[in-house]
């Protein structure tokens, strides 16, 4: 998928006030990379420039981005470019915030970048950028956890995958999006890839010691979130929870405790938290369950009982269910390397 009689494929990377300037240059970097910096470094002499990548932005005036960043647009969308790739990267979006009408007519220059045939990459929240233009409308997604209320909300079109790090829209992979806020590591390999071959993807990702996220996002997520909701029984419900949450029939007292209709009470909690009261409670004993085993060597069936599950069988499965690992796993991919007795 290279360019015309070999030449350097083209790529767009947008930017915007809003963007992140490690994603907006780390992908930059990595990608012109490619080609050339393997190479270098085992002394090949067979060093190409497999990338053209210029930094678009709404006009060619420098501003700074995320973090004070500078930023120096290479062009503006007012230029005629031509591009294989647009890449839209992190940008810095508080999840009760929006970015309706802030860049329409960059929303509307990258929809016809996508009918003119170019493939549309996003990083972690760039996705909501993309949600902008439409493209993603009936079509699945991801973008980072923590965005997945705002997508439910604002681009109900959009089937929002929490866990995955790179979801295709399409069934010839023109719009991918990745999860994460390190997401743009997946979707750099992913286009080096695609575009050069799989045998580089890998060289460029031992030369950066870019992480391949095969896990997914679910292990990075809280799954308790405090959504904004006025709904002071509901509010009651979570704080009664967040106390009680160990109790064996922490269902049954909290129903009791709200002093209205069960069947009221458990619509009126889903409607303000996104979730039922059993996934709620079950998603509180699962965040405690992680929490023990970030920070000791309790035995997992003995954290099963600490977290109210009596049976550790089914903690097991509940765990790997909403965590996408087993607690083994998760003890070993997050428990610091150096325990407190190690210190010295």
């Amino acid at each position: 998928m290279r360019g015309p009689a070999n030449e350097p494929v083209e790529v767009l990377i947008v930017a915007v006030p809003e963007t992140a300037g490690s994603a907006l240059y780390g992908m930059l970097d990595v990608l012109l990379a490619a080609g050339n910096i393997w190479q270098t470094l085992v002394r090949e002499d067979r060093e190409k420039t497999l990338f053209r990548v210029r930094i678009v932005a709404a006009t060619k005036k420098p501003f700074t981005c995320g973090n004070g960043i500078p930023v120096r647009p290479n062009c503006s969308i007012n230029d005629n470019h031509d591009a294989a790739i647009v890449i839209l990267p992190e940008i810095w979006l508080g999840p009760d915030e929006d970015i309706h009408g802030r860049h329409t007519a960059l929303t509307e220059w990258i929809r016809q970048k996508y009918i003119d045939g170019a493939s549309i990459y996003s990083a972690c929240s760039g996705a909501i950028m993309l949600a902008e233009t439409g493209l993603l409308d009936g079509c699945e997604a991801t973008s980072h956890w923590g965005y997945q209320d705002m997508f439910s909300k604002q681009y109900p079109a959009v089937r929002f995958r929490p866990e995955p790090n790179l979801v295709f829209a399409d069934v010839e992979g023109r719009i991918v999006t990745a999860g994460g806020t390190t997401s743009w590591h997946d979707l750099a390999v992913h286009i080096i890839s695609r575009y050069s071959s799989p045998g580089e993807a890998l060289r460029i990702a031992k030369v950066y010691l870019l992480k391949w996220h095969g896990e997914g996002q679910l292990p990075y997520a809280a799954l308790v979130r405090r959504n904004p909701h006025a709904d002071s029984v509901v509010r009651g419900c979570e704080e009664w929870f967040g106390k009680h949450y160990q109790k064996t029939d922490a269902i049954k007292q909290v129903i009791g405790s709200a002093g209205i209709p069960e069947r009221t009470l458990k619509r009126r909690f889903k409607a303000a938290t996104g979730t039922t009261l059993i996934e709620y409670l079950q998603n509180l004993r699962i965040e405690a369950a992680k929490q023990l085993l970030e920070s000791g060597q309790l035995p997992v069936d003995e954290i099963s009982v600490e977290v109210s599950y009596e049976d550790p069988s089914f903690f097991r499965r509940l765990f790997k269910r909403r965590t996408g690992l087993t607690p083994s796993q998760y003890r070993r991919m997050f428990q610091p390397v150096f325990s407190a007795s190690d210190q010295t």
